[in-house]
């Protein structure tokens, strides 16, 4: 059978919630670009999952709304939600259409580890768009386009580069990965590129080294990036 989004649901969630430190890792690299205090702001958490970062930003004093056209996996954030309140809420959503979504509601933003598995960025981008507020701001995370591309292998601790400039859909053959569910990969320029067509002002890009927990599991990560992060603002017109 092949793997999808919906089939490892439940997998994912409770790989998640054991405490993956490659996913506590994304979540530390997106919260440094959110403010501290998020009190009075409202936040849309795109491609959210079972609510990692939503909950996260609701820590923050945040109105935050979390979607994702995974149904199973907006129940597990439901589930947890209903055991400890943070005031999130979670809508079975689509990322390319935000259905609903209102024009101009969302000061901020945010898709951790979820642009990377829509397969249109332009719409996204522009559904992404629509939602902000004039001027407020997007974030976002994806695995590392040049290290987590098509084909990037392990030989002993060096990292042989995949077909970086090959962009499209592709799954990894790994039975104990996320992208087993498929992935879409883009180039670095493909993200950047999307937000300026849109209307979207370069804020920030970073490619944070892994932390001591990523590296305690993968030594290997050591010298290399796992993720990209950009945070960019909607232009006031």
């Amino acid at each position: 059978m092949t793997d999808t989004w919906d089939t490892i649901a439940d997998w994912y969630a409770d790989h998640v919630d054991r405490g993956s430190a490659m996913h506590q890792f994304a979540r530390a690299v997106l919260l440094d670009v959110l403010p501290m205090d998020m009190s009075g702001q409202r936040v849309l958490d795109v491609g959210c999952g079972e609510g990692l970062i939503t909950r996260a930003a609701a820590s923050r004093g945040a109105e935050v709304v979390g979607v994702d056209p995974t149904v199973r996996l907006i129940e597990r954030a439901r589930a947890i939600e209903a055991t400890g309140a943070t005031g999130a809420t979670y809508r079975v959503d689509d990322g390319c259409s935000l259905a609903t979504v209102a024009n101009d509601w969302a000061d901020w933003v945010i898709a951790g580890l979820s642009l990377n598995n829509v397969p249109d960025l332009n719409a996204a981008i522009a559904s992404i768009r629509r939602a902000l507020v004039p001027g407020g701001q997007l974030a976002f995370t994806v695995p590392h386009p040049c290290f987590e591309a098509p084909h990037a292998r392990w030989v002993g601790v060096e990292r042989v580069i995949g077909s970086y400039s090959t962009e499209g859909f592709w799954r990894s053959a790994n039975p104990r990965g996320v992208r087993r569910a498929g992935n879409h990969h883009r180039m670095i320029s493909h993200y950047l590129n999307a937000l300026i067509a849109h209307g979207f002002i370069l804020t920030m890009v970073a490619e944070p080294s892994a932390d001591p927990l990523v590296i305690a599991e993968q030594s290997q990560r050591a010298a290399l990036p796992p993720f990209l992060v950009v945070r960019a603002s909607r232009s006031p017109g």
